[in-house]
């Protein structure tokens, strides 16, 4: 089933490039949030996208515009679900905030319509339990920036229909990317799992003066040919982002996934990464 209408839930960091990236591919695409003073930012930051695509050449001016054009913005919910095909929740990581989200979802949409939360790492059973209609509900998960990473990890919920996981996998691959899918809903799901395993023990390493994080990162980009290394990675999508993952994991499955005391310390100063000027490292000063 080829989508023509997206409509997306919130339009913070994933949402508006969920949002971005569907219409580049040709899709009428509404994005929803409660807060319009969101949409500002929102929307600097898809031109801001779009104008380095420009610069690139990867896409023309007028293609551009183009793409702007099919992004409607609205704090009206039926508005944003109107003639929808499918529906990609994109809200904070928070149990409650999403399953609030998929009981009005579920109630105001077409039991025929796609619904799939773009979470990394809660359970898909567990927001889709919030639905009447559980069956219908898959997990998405993006990563930063959607409109560049190339894989979408697809999460079979305990209920979720095998007609509803197919839909979610074309759905991702009509955005023009590629999939892997998780077959059981597991905490941390395949790539959040196995990527936190990996900062954990690299933020252990350094800790117990092994190594620097530079040359932690340094390993990660030479040796593994990571792009960004874990300290940096992890100061780009946010250090308070790893903390809840790491404790949600380490209830899941143990002392292997405990929090370093370290990563605790710079949650607790309020040095979140980027977004606050500084994490791992310090970027007061950076351009």
């Amino acid at each position: 089933m080829t989508i023509s209408t997206l409509a997306v839930v919130g339009s913070g960091t994933m949402g508006h490039g969920i949002g971005q990236l569907a219409a580049m591919q040709g899709i009428a695409v509404r994005v929803f949030d409660v807060d319009d003073a969101a949409f500002g930012r929102a929307k600097d930051s898809v031109k801001g996208s779009l104008d380095r695509f420009v610069r690139k050449g990867t896409v023309s001016q007028d293609e551009s515009e183009d793409i702007v054009n099919r992004i409607v913005w609205t704090t009206d919910l039926g508005v944003a679900l109107d003639g929808a095909d499918a529906v990609i929740e994109a809200v904070p990581e928070v149990l409650e905030l999403k399953q609030k989200v998929f009981t009005d979802l579920d109630a105001r949409t077409d039991p025929n319509v796609l619904l799939a939360t773009n979470t990394s790492q809660l359970s898909i059973t567990s927001i889709a339990s919030a639905a009447k209609n559980p069956e219908r509900v898959t997990g998405m998960h993006f990563f930063n920036p959607p409109v560049v990473m190339k894989l979408v990890e697809v999460i079979r919920g305990t209920l979720t229909t095998e007609d509803m996981l197919n839909r979610t996998v074309d759905l991702a691959h009509q955005l023009g990317k590629e999939t892997i899918v998780c077959q059981r809903d597991t905490p941390g799901f395949i790539t959040t799992r196995a990527i936190m395993a990996l900062r954990l023990e690299c933020i252990r390493i350094f800790e117990e003066g092994i190594a620097t994080m530079e040359d932690l990162d340094k390993a990660m980009r030479l040796a593994f040919n990571h792009p960004m290394g874990q300290f940096e990675l992890n100061d780009y999508n946010g250090l308070d982002i790893a903390l809840q993952g790491s404790r949600n994991l380490r209830e899941a499955y143990g002392e292997r996934f405990a929090p370093p005391p370290s990563l605790v310390a710079r949650v607790a100063a309020g040095q979140l990464g980027r977004k606050t000027g500084s994490g791992w490292y310090d970027y007061s000063d950076s351009k």
